[in-house]
């Protein structure tokens, strides 16, 4: 999981707790139930070459300093933020925050407040992942190659990090803790695994922007 302990590595958990009103163990609980739906939200979108188009249209108005040393909650636009994850969502933007509030051990609130905070910094943190990416594949294929997910599109970014690509993310990666969550929409799924959040999440991800 080298990819999501990388942002939560970045996550002021102590400033970010202050910010929420809770104590830190309630913080990083509430991340943990958030930061996986964003990224599988994300994800599902890149699979629709729209989707795609746009979410990478959005990481590149999102620069990687944000991210990068360490995440300054103080840069953080919360209202940007809160843009991100209505694209993400899309009308399913209110189902999925009731959802993760009522079958996790943070509140409804306590996520609401939290997913535009993330969103953003998921963003930077994918612009930098992007970047190299895009570095790498230049001396192959000179030109871009567009918007359309492939080739070192956002859609292959996001599919490393779901588990679905290379990123040393095999028997470990974020795709496992995304499993249930994603369903059947993508990143190999394990199904709902037992009714959990895939069962509930799984036909509201994807709905966001295209």
């Amino acid at each position: 999981m080298a990819a999501y302990d990388d942002i939560i590595a970045n996550i002021p958990i102590s400033d970010l707790a202050g910010r929420l009103g809770v104590d830190e163990a309630t913080a990083r609980q509430a991340v943990d139930e958030a930061l996986p739906a964003l990224l599988g939200g994300m994800g599902a979108n890149a699979q629709d070459p729209a989707g795609a188009a746009s979410l990478e249209r959005a990481v590149q108005q999102h620069p990687p300093s944000l991210f990068a040393g360490g995440v300054n909650l103080d840069e953080v636009d919360a209202d940007d933020g809160d843009k991100i994850v209505h694209n993400v969502f899309g009308a399913n933007t209110d189902r999925v925050v009731q959802t993760l509030g009522s079958q996790g051990k943070a509140d409804t609130g306590l996520i609401a407040k939290l997913l535009p905070i993330l969103a953003p910094i998921v963003l930077s943190f994918l612009a930098g992942q992007f970047a190299k990416g895009q570095a790498k594949s230049a001396p192959q294929a000179d030109a871009s190659s567009g918007s359309e997910g492939s080739g070192g599109g956002i859609g292959d970014l996001l599919g490393g990090l779901l588990g679905g690509g290379g990123s040393g993310a095999a028997g470990g990666g974020i795709g496992d803790l995304l499993g249930g969550l994603l369903g059947g929409s993508g990143s190999g799924g394990n199904g709902g695994s037992g009714g959990g959040l895939g069962d509930l999440l799984g036909g509201l991800l994807g709905g966001g922007k295209r």
